[in-house]
């Protein structure tokens, strides 16, 4: 038995075509799915963090930057979607080009992307609901039993703030909440001074993924249904406040449009001037993690061949031109400079409420568009995780259940209610930063592995038909492997410590389980 053995490419042609789950899915719906896993919180959040730490007005140029890096591993994906039409993405295509093993260890990884990120944005998408209603939910019923929240009442404000006076800028309604960090460095002569209260468990992040479980069960096409009336409204939201905000910039707010070499708190390379266009790049790329999946539902297209393509670029296109023209209103309506200090998650709200004076009714829809892109984010999530299980089961290297359609609906129910319980748990026990940038590593190490699997394919199988090619091979899979292991490089030290742990793990579950079971290598059982 090896472990690098390949799956025939014959074979995935006989399985996409005696496939039992629906093709129930259109070019604008796998579009739809794209818009709905890319636009997130990240638009609204990362588009000011990148401006005020590196790019300034130029986070327009620093969108671009990152689209094209995504680019060139959405032009291998299309190539993959539509010439191999099959559920599990990059694992299914790692597969065929690099072997069982490389194939599970990606499929491990994407575990990083696809569950892990749909934890971390419930998590996210209950303190946007408990923020939208004014703080109804309480603490210990929204919050992780690893959280604290650490509260000053007004009594006790002056003597706290005596030992930090720069607090007192944190001082909102009239009291003071401060942070772990900030709670560890009090006196003992002062901890008494401050309330201490602990979550016990994050019950909207749970409901939420319930919700959406449940859909996912019920249909794909009942799933697209939901996803692309989600897209509508905050597309539209993001339409509103372009063209709304567009006769509120202030050309002085984009002058100079490059961070000035010198600037205070911008001395590294890479947060002034076309370095800063980088560093910007670099933190938008994360508002552009999704179109992947929809090469998950491959196997539930209608015409994969047509319009998987459509569905993984087109989707990029729109978004990118959405980000591009939502940065340029942001930072010509408020000065960039003022989003360093304004909180990045509250920025647009920030930017509404103090200078498009008659329209506060529009960062409540903002709050709206945000729990929406949530809500499509962690569908498309729990959808791409799940076929990625259906997809790895069928070949043997899961268990048999992840693999079990449902009789009615024909959805792989069981793997949708496995990823509830382990989603679910992560989200409503666990701190959302624990995950940090897992997504991210997640996500770039399957596009450095599909952008080298187009250019293994063209040489070992240069005769297969394809629907769609991507151009200018290898340059195109070069620099998306040479961009992404970049980015990759870039992480944190932390985390790529954690995703080191987590794929040594994954060895084990695969030397265990996996090679004994592999339906390629024990063709008998």
């Amino acid at each position: 038995m090896s472990v690098f053995k390949r799956k025939d490419i014959n074979l995935i042609f006989k399985e996409a075509e005696k496939q039992e789950l629906k093709r129930t899915l259109g070019a604008a719906n796998l579009t739809a799915l794209g818009i709905g896993a890319i636009i997130g919180a990240g638009l609204f959040v990362r588009t000011a963090a990148a401006a005020a730490e590196a790019s300034g007005p130029a986070v327009t140029i620093s969108f671009l930057v990152a689209a094209l890096g995504c680019a060139f591993a959405g032009l291998c994906y299309a190539e993959f979607a539509a010439m191999i039409p099959i559920a599990g993405s990059a694992y299914a295509y790692s597969y065929v080009t690099m072997g069982e093993l490389v194939a599970w260890i990606i499929g491990w990884a994407l575990i990083m992307e696809y569950a892990l990120g749909a934890a971390t944005v419930a998590i996210a998408w209950s303190e946007y609901l408990n923020n939208l209603l004014g703080g109804a939910i309480p603490y210990e019923w929204c919050h992780s039993p690893f959280e604290s929240l650490h509260r000053v009442t007004a009594e006790n404000l002056t003597s706290i703030t005596s030992f930090k006076p720069e607090w007192a800028a944190m001082v909102k309604n009239g009291e003071l909440l401060l942070t772990d960090d900030q709670y560890s460095m009090l006196p003992q002569q002062l901890i008494g001074m401050v309330s201490t209260t602990t979550g016990f468990i994050n019950l909207p992040a749970l409901v939420i993924l319930l919700l959406l479980t449940l859909v996912l069960i019920k249909g794909t096409q009942e799933s697209a249904m939901v996803n692309a009336i989600i897209v509508f409204v905050k597309v539209v939201i993001v339409l509103m406040f372009i063209v709304v905000g567009w006769q509120f910039i202030n050309p002085d707010n984009q002058v100079p449009y490059f961070i000035p070499q010198g600037t205070p708190g911008h001395d590294s390379v890479f947060k002034y001037g076309w370095g800063g266009v980088l560093g910007g790049a670099a933190i938008v790329f994360f508002a552009f993690i999704g179109f992947d999946a929809v090469s998950t539902a491959a196997q539930e297209a209608k015409n994969p061949k047509r319009d998987m393509p459509i569905g993984i670029l087109g989707s990029l296109v729109i978004c990118t031109i959405l980000y591009v023209l939502f940065g340029h209103v942001l930072t010509g309506v408020a000065n960039w400079q003022e989003f360093k200090t304004t909180g990045k998650e509250a920025s647009v709200a920030y930017a509404i409420q103090n200078y498009m004076h008659g329209y506060q009714w529009l960062a409540t829809s903002v709050t709206v568009a945000i729990l929406a892109g949530f809500s499509s984010v962690i569908l498309v999530m729990l959808l791409g995780q799940s076929r990625v299980f259906y997809s790895m089961s069928h070949d043997g290297l899961m268990p048999k259940a992840f693999s079990d359609l449902h009789p009615k609906f024909k959805t792989p129910y069981k793997a949708n209610m496995v990823l509830f319980v382990f989603v679910g748990a992560f989200a409503a026990f666990v701190p959302g930063s624990v995950a940090g940038d897992l997504t991210s590593f997640g996500t770039l190490f399957a596009f450095v592995l599909v952008s080298a699997g187009v250019w293994i394919m063209r040489k070992k199988f240069p005769t297969i038909d394809r629907p769609f090619k991507t151009p200018f091979v290898p340059l195109v899979p070069i620099l998306g492997v040479l961009v992404c292991s970049g980015m990759i490089i870039a992480l944190d030290i932390e985390t790529l410590k954690v995703a080191l742990g987590w794929m040594v793990f994954g060895l084990i579950v695969y030397f265990l389980y996996g090679k004994r079971h592999s339906k390629l290598n024990n063709p008998k059982t």
